[in-house]
């Protein structure tokens, strides 16, 4: 009887460290007011500190109110004279230990600016380190249809937008064209011809604030333009920025020249606004919007460029992609309509990094 009782104990004490272990794995943080999160911590970025637990996903709260912090891991903390050091963090009674390998290091929670799990510290440092062909990620779609019998007509159209993003600027490329051809009777006429893409950057200069630059380039046959060549800078601000979505808002000086069939070259000094938006629908489909207004400085009129682009994962690289693409001119040239639609769709090829 004593053995059974004593193999019962042997027993229970077993599940209850087996059921325990889990917890003594993990990160813990106790809060001031007594709450308590068990998990992993993933970041620590401002006054923000970010753990993530099985029961309620990724935890964001104050690092102002965090009271106590055990880690089970290395973490990487950047101390404030920029200088990265990495060790098992500890928090206690206001005092930070970081035990390394080496040696240990005694800071305040103040002295804490940046605090990295090992695979937010990779990500960093791709983002930071990486070469000019890496990091890109986007969508690009080539189309066409047609008609034979009576009346025989062909479209091709092509899209594609890309940015590549590092922790402290961003680089995008857009490009949309569309080639429509129409036999009726035997007479052969274009239908449709036009060609619109540039290229932006932007150089962060704080958390939110950033410098904004950008090249545009357009032709459109059935709006007599040959070339309208567009460069522009200014100041951009983000006023959002989620795992789901971003959004960022700019303004700025642009110079416009514009060569038009028949009529010749039109110069333009210009103030533009807008706006930049991207949200990931979901794991698999995701939208991209811009926006910009661009009022003439020497003279009355004004045009706007509105894009719009959605894409949808069917596999790991294929997708079915649609994008729409709007000018309007505010002063066309004589006979011509003041509003001007690209639309394309199709199966296409999605990249990221």
């Amino acid at each position: 009887m004593r053995i059974f009782r004593g193999m019962a104990r042997c027993s229970l004490f077993l599940s209850v460290l087996l059921l325990s272990q889990p917890a003594l794995m993990a990160d813990q943080v106790i809060l001031k007011n007594g709450d308590r999160l068990t998990g992993t911590i993933v970041k620590k970025e401002g006054n923000k500190l970010t753990i993530k637990t099985d029961q309620f996903g990724e935890v964001i709260t104050p690092w102002s109110q965090v009271e106590f912090v055990a880690a089970d891991k290395p973490l990487h903390l950047v101390l404030p004279d920029g200088k990265t050091i990495n060790g098992v963090f500890s928090l206690k009674e206001r005092k930070v230990e970081l035990t390394g390998s080496q040696s240990s290091v005694a800071l305040t929670p103040d002295d804490v600016v940046i605090l990295r799990s090992e695979d937010e510290q990779l990500a960093f440092d791709r983002l930071t380190r990486s070469g000019w062909g890496r990091l890109w990620e986007g969508i690009g779609t080539i189309g066409f249809a047609g008609t034979a019998g009576n009346s025989r007509t062909l479209t091709y159209t092509a899209a594609l937008t890309a940015n590549r993003t590092t922790a402290t600027d961003k680089t995008s490329v857009h490009f949309n064209a569309i080639k429509s051809t129409a036999l009726i009777n035997g007479i052969n006429e274009d239908t449709a011809e036009a060609i619109r893409g540039g290229i932006g950057y932007s150089h962060n200069v704080g958390p939110r604030l950033f410098l904004n630059g950008f090249n545009d380039y357009e032709y459109d046959r059935f709006q007599n333009l040959d070339l309208r060549f567009v460069i522009g800078g200014g100041l951009g601000f983000r006023a959002l920025k989620t795992e789901r979505s971003a959004l960022e808002l700019f303004g700025g000086a642009a110079y416009n020249r514009s060569s038009f069939d028949a009529v010749g070259s039109q110069k333009d000094a210009e103030f533009y606004w807008g706006n930049e938006y991207t949200l990931k629908l979901n794991s698999s489909t995701s939208l991209t919007q811009s926006y910009r207004m661009f009022n003439k400085i020497n003279e009355p009129g004004y045009r706007v460029n509105f894009d719009l682009g959605l894409g949808t994962r069917i596999l790991k690289w294929l997708s079915w992609n649609m994008s729409v693409s709007d000018r309007y001119l505010s002063r066309p040239v004589a006979g011509r309509k003041t509003n001007d639609f690209l639309y394309t769709t199709g199966i296409g090829i999605s990249f990221s990094r």
